[in-house]
């Protein structure tokens, strides 16, 4: 990925996965020969020692900022046990050295880290007159042979990313074999990884009808397949049938990018991509820590933890996030009969508690390794659900209804999966969203006939930040919303509940988010009377 825009543009009148090409992956055949270090077995990425290793991390963009690999010792800090990391075989930017390579595996190493290395300068070919070839970036690797062999505890090759646009994706197929077969006959034993083509997002099907045949043609059966999940991966069922049918077949698979702020293509599902991805035990690498072009998509801003946004958060301390699910690879020592759990943390202290969040600090744990986080849930009678994670003893849960009691508790885990005993509850109470703390501007910004497109401002009039709020309001003509950025609607007749994306999640006291939709319409199209936040009535104008 260079930039979120240049990504997207190729983008603009794509369908729906399914409607496209209904292929099925078919059933993987194990091949007889087993690579060492990381390597596949049964459809799963498993260690040198046969272990599972599902990995949770993210992008690093190296290449164009070598001077912060210091961000890796960052990652490692999340809890993330992967990186992905940019480098160029210098078709289009300039070449990263062997001895530049070496330090960063190297860097991986010292931070306890798997690492992803991958050529960016093959996204989009065919389509992006600039990209090189996948032939070009096995050539590349052949070229680092000797600083990646011996290696193969400890890294994976990812052969160029994207390496295939939209015009003539099937011509993607050829190609990708090739390039494993040159890396084979040159010697390589380490786990590959292809991605897909349609700039990584498959949304022709052809590396899911062809990832059978692409497969077999590696001898070793050491071969991992990459999709990167964006705004064409926008609603649930697309999301679980594409990771399904490759689960399904053995065919090995992670999601190698993915992104959730939502743009003008549509709004990528990320909360289903992270859920469905843990309960398959795949991998998932989010795009990325720092340095995008537009920051949308930054985890943190300016290579900085302290500046972690609301995409990072999500992505480190959400549900089914990196501080949650990810386990170190026990190649760096972690999982070494450790069956001790970590005491319970204390009872969690409430602060900062505003009408959609409430920010809880506890006494830490103690283990007799360490440890690695902790799991906030939400007590209901005899019903848990997980709420937020956290490496550390403090976390900010958000999302909340105005005017509600809520009950939250703690568990800490250490890096070998060991659960403490629930810390006891504390009771928290919401405060109310004032009458008059918020004014929406609602506009038409054009219309044709059957449909339209709105756009929604809010502002937060109050003296608090709003987090996690819920929008409401009601058309009157029988106008629906078909498709939403900066927001999720929910909509029961008329009636139309809008929840925040990632992005828009927090409004600062004084300051607004804007809400973009393409709705339908008959002959009238009179906009809402009246809007509500979190229940509490609105100035409309």
């Amino acid at each position: 990925m260079v930039t979120l825009l240049a990504r997207l543009a190729a983008l603009v009148g794509l369908v729906l996965l399914g409607a496209l090409c209904p292929g099925t992956a078919q059933a993987a055949q194990e091949p007889g020969t087993q690579a060492t270090g990381l390597h596949i077995s049964n459809g799963r990425l498993v260690e040198g020692n046969g272990n599972d290793f599902v990995m949770r991390g993210v992008n690093h963009a190296h290449t164009w900022y070598p001077n912060e690999l210091g961000s890796l010792a960052d990652i490692k800090a999340q809890g993330a046990n992967t990186v992905r990391v940019v480098l160029a075989d210098g078709h289009r930017w300039t070449a990263n050295s062997a001895s530049d390579v070496a330090n960063v595996i190297a860097q991986c190493k010292a931070n306890r880290l798997i690492c992803v290395l991958e050529v960016h300068d093959t996204t989009g070919y065919g389509e992006d007159t600039a990209a090189g070839t996948l032939d070009q970036a096995a050539d590349y690797w052949i070229g680092l042979k000797s600083v990646l062999a011996g290696q193969e505890d400890y890294i994976v090759i990812n052969i160029g990313n994207e390496p295939w646009g939209n015009t003539d994706p099937a011509g993607w197929t050829a190609p990708t074999i090739a390039a494993i077969q040159k890396l084979r006959n040159a010697g390589f034993q380490h786990t590959i990884m292809v991605d897909a083509p349609n700039w990584g997002q498959d949304w022709q099907q052809v590396m899911r009808t062809n990832a059978q045949a692409v497969y077999a043609a590696d001898t070793t059966g050491n071969l991992i397949f990459s999709i990167h999940m964006y705004s064409v991966f926008d609603t649930a069922a697309e999301i679980t049938d594409y990771l399904n049918a490759f689960v399904n077949a053995e065919l090995p698979i992670l999601i190698g990018e993915f992104g959730g702020p939502a743009d003008q293509w549509g709004d990528p599902d990320e909360d289903t991509m992270m859920a469905t991805a843990e309960q398959l035990d795949i991998g998932y690498l989010a795009w990325s820590w720092s340095g995008n072009t537009d920051p949308i998509l930054d985890l943190v801003l300016n290579f900085d933890p302290a500046q972690m946004t609301s995409w990072g958060k999500r992505i480190f301390n959400g549900v089914n996030g990196i501080a949650q699910t990810a386990k170190e690879a026990t190649v760096f020592g972690g999982g070494s009969g450790d069956t001790q759990a970590p005491t319970a943390p204390g009872t969690p202290t409430a602060s900062a508690v505003t009408a959609t969040s409430a920010q809880l600090s506890w006494t830490a744990s103690t283990d007799n390794v360490g440890v690695a986080g902790y799991d906030v849930v939400r007590v209901s009678g005899g019903t848990e659900t997980t709420v937020a994670a956290a490496t550390g003893n403090l976390v900010t849960v958000t999302g909340l209804t105005a005017n509600t009691a809520y009950s939250f508790a703690v568990y800490a885990r250490d890096a070998a999966g060991n659960r403490s005993a629930r810390s006891a509850a504390v009771s928290v109470t919401t405060t109310a969203t004032p009458a008059g703390s918020c004014s929406v501007g609602y506009r038409v910004v054009g219309d044709w006939p059957g449909g339209f497109q709105g756009e929604i401002a809010l502002r937060n009039t109050g003296t608090a930040a709003v987090t996690g709020w819920k929008l409401g309001f009601a058309f009157a003509d029988g106008q629906t919303v078909s498709n939403m950025w900066g927001g999720t609607a929910a909509q029961s007749g008329g009636a139309v509940t809008v929840t925040p994306a990632s992005y828009t999640n927090t409004i600062p006291a004084g300051g607004s988010v804007t809400v973009g939709f393409i709705g339908t319409k008959g002959t009238a199209n009179t906009a809402p009377a009246a809007f509500t936040l979190n229940g509490a009535s609105c100035v409309n104008g």
